[in-house]
């Protein structure tokens, strides 16, 4: 059956990372804290004029048990508890010196734990991991922090022409050649693009990369959509019609009279959401530039 399946991948799953990153271990990190405690300590950590029933909703705990655990907390000189101005009913806990003094290395070898995991593969597969349990996060988190689409920062250019390369290659056999156009494309535009005609958009979430997208100057009047990009994990969430129409909009308002772009028959979802947006196939011809046969295509779109 396959639900059965689908529940038998998912706790198979749970088991794997859960062992993954030492859940089951009697201390996190090899300190003497559980998982549990060292939630709470991270959140009085991070959080300024906490209340016990504020913890218990972001930890999703039992409110009996986080009392436990605040007592014990208390009774080692970890934590204090004051009236809170606004509900005498409630006490604003924060740790104290010691309470910090404790959680420090407690952090500091978890940020070597994760640093260990992601070292031990590239970057093009960290990008991928951490895209990918973005997605998970998404998908399972009701109010999820919805992905943005900003302007690029230091790295983003680098992260576009590598990302690129590997998932083309990945995905569709594309050769170095392949690449060398992206760095060359992505390269002029870093070092000298015309800001009030021309833009970069990174999709982002959470502090991870999901896509981008160039809006370039190609004549006068007219611009041109280049090296658009969607990563796997972050497919089918609307993203690639999004930097499309962030494209768009802009060209819009830098005059342009019409955009054009060059795509191949092989990218089926990003002529999709070309077409889509109201673009136009108007000549095509095949060529094997970057090592499979394929048919490039030039697509266009009147701006009125």
């Amino acid at each position: 059956m396959q639900t059965e399946h689908r529940i038998a991948a998912l706790r198979r799953f749970n088991r794997f990372y859960t062992h993954r990153i030492g859940v089951l271990r009697e201390g996190l990190s090899q300190s003497r804290f559980s998982l549990t405690e060292a939630r709470v300590l991270y959140e009085l950590a991070n959080r300024s004029g906490a209340t016990a029933t504020e913890l218990a909703t972001a930890l999703d705990l039992d409110t009996a048990y986080l009392s436990r655990i605040l007592r014990q907390f208390e009774s080692e000189g970890l934590l204090t508890r004051s009236p809170s101005p606004i509900d005498r009913r409630q006490n604003i806990l924060a740790l104290t010196q010691t309470g910090h003094d404790a959680f420090a290395p407690l952090d500091a070898a978890a940020k070597r734990e994760a640093s260990a995991l992601l070292d031990r593969m590239p970057p093009p597969e960290q990008e991928a991991l951490l895209g990918s349990m973005a997605r998970i996060e998404s998908l399972l988190t009701e109010t999820a922090t919805p992905w943005t689409l900003r302007p690029p920062e230091p790295g983003d250019i680098g992260w576009v022409i590598a990302r690129h390369g590997a998932l083309y290659a990945a995905e569709h056999g594309f050769n170095q050649q392949f690449e060398a156009l992206v760095a060359q494309v992505a390269g002029a535009y870093l070092a000298k693009n015309e800001p009030l005609t021309e833009r970069c958009w990174i999709a982002e979430q959470n502090g991870v990369r999901l896509g981008s997208v160039f809006l370039m100057r190609k004549a006068e009047g007219i611009g041109r959509l280049r090296l658009l990009l969607v990563e796997p994990s972050a497919r089918g969430f609307g993203i690639g019609k999004a930097l499309v129409l962030a494209c768009i909009g802009f060209a819009r308002q830098a005059g342009y009279r019409r955009l054009t772009l060059w795509t191949n028959d092989i990218l089926l979802a990003a002529r999709g959401i070309y077409r889509a947006a109201g673009f136009k196939l108007v000549a095509s011809a095949p060529h094997s530039d970057f090592g499979p046969s394929m048919v490039g295509e030039d697509w266009e779109l009147d701006l009125g």
